[in-house]
């Protein structure tokens, strides 16, 4: 998946860093780039000796948004996780010297597996594609399960407030994304569809689900997971900056996201494979199978809060996809897909406005029982 470099950086004071600090990377280095990667560039490296390595940092120019693109959050949970249960790529070191390569870095390691964009799991066995979401499922829960402080995350994040934390972040996010204009043509990204009821229904602590303190990835999703080559097991996880203490309902509301949106009209929802509707292959388990996988890993029963958690992920979808579409205006996103992620931003809105009503008639429905 990795081609050539879109977003060039200085290959010979990269060496020079890595001559000093990342031992087990012999320079000369080669260098390629992902494709994936929205926010952060992605970079493949290749050292002298043939050995793969991957560096993530963050875009260069002025950012969009100060509280997006933290690497350096990212490398601190992946550090944190090595010793766990919890897979993750080995890290070789973070840098912040903006003078290396023009924006704070972490290397890690390059993990030679399978990263599949299409939840439905094209091309492989019913059974493996059991098995495959089972242990997306069930490496989400050992994540969940973990105390911080056992691992020196007590810092990470506050245990309490958390979505009240998120909506915050998320309506500064939507305001500050919505005026990027477009380089070329001057035209506002604009604002997500409903944006100020959404936020004033998932603002009202009445709805919200009870807290909870437990690491959160921030973005859990099947392409941001790294399969074994040929076994249906997660090797690693992916694309953290997003990670910190908070609610498990947000990971596994953004994971069960393809049930979400299969339930709805899927006419306009065909740029971008990781938001694609199922198409019910054989093999696919229920909606309902894994919470019930989920649970009998992390301890908890999410059922009775997954209605708001769900509409929830939608509405924070259509601010990621809005923060893609701003990234593209201004010429900064590093995914050649990113144009058309961008434009996911009002179907995912529409969606989460349907799961709204959908949740404020039972709740209705259930008071007058």
């Amino acid at each position: 998946m990795a081609g050539p470099v879109r977003q060039p950086i200085d290959i010979s004071s990269l060496e020079k860093y890595i001559e000093k600090n990342v031992a087990d990377i012999k320079t000369p280095i080669t260098l390629k780039q992902f494709g994936f990667g929205q926010s952060n560039p992605t970079y493949q490296i290749t050292d002298a000796r043939g050995s793969k390595f991957v560096m993530r940092k963050k875009p260069p120019g002025k950012l969009v948004s100060k509280s997006a693109h933290k690497v350096e959050r990212e490398y601190r949970i992946i550090n944190a996780l090595q010793n766990t249960d919890v897979p993750v790529p080995k890290t070789y070191g973070l840098c912040e010297d903006d003078s290396v390569v023009g924006t704070p870095f972490y290397i890690m390691e390059f993990l030679d597996g399978r990263i599949v964009t299409e939840p439905h799991f094209p091309g492989v066995s019913p059974e493996e594609r059991n098995e495959m979401w089972h242990d997306a499922v069930r490496t989400l829960a050992k994540l969940h399960r973990i105390n911080p402080a056992s691992i020196g995350l007590s810092t990470f994040g506050k245990p309490t407030g958390f979505y009240n934390r998120q909506i915050n972040t998320f309506t500064q996010l939507g305001d500050a994304q919505s005026v990027a204009k477009d380089v070329e043509t001057g035209q506002a990204v604009g604002k997500v569809p409903r944006f100020d009821e959404l936020v004033q229904y998932f603002s009202d602590p009445k709805s919200q689900p009870k807290d909870r303190g437990n690491p959160i990835h921030g973005d859990y999703k099947i392409d941001n997971l790294v399969y074994h080559k040929t076994e249906p097991r997660v090797i690693g996880i992916l694309d953290w900056e997003m990670a910190t203490i908070g609610h498990p309902l947000s990971d596994l509301s953004n994971l069960i996201v393809p049930w979400t949106i299969t339930a709805f009209d899927t006419s306009r929802r065909n740029s971008h494979p990781a938001f694609h509707p199922f198409n019910h292959p054989a093999g696919l388990p229920s909606r309902a199978q894994c919470i019930s996988w989920y649970r009998d890993v992390a301890g908890w029963d999410p059922a009775p809060e997954i209605a708001w958690g769900t509409a929830f992920a939608m509405w924070r979808d259509s601010v990621i996809f809005q923060g893609i579409a701003a990234r593209y205006a201004v010429r900064q996103a590093s995914s050649e897909q990113a144009k058309n992620v961008g434009e996911e931003m009002r179907p995912a809105a529409e969606i989460c406005w349907k799961l709204v009503e959908q949740a404020k008639e039972q709740k209705s429905l259930a008071a007058k029982l």
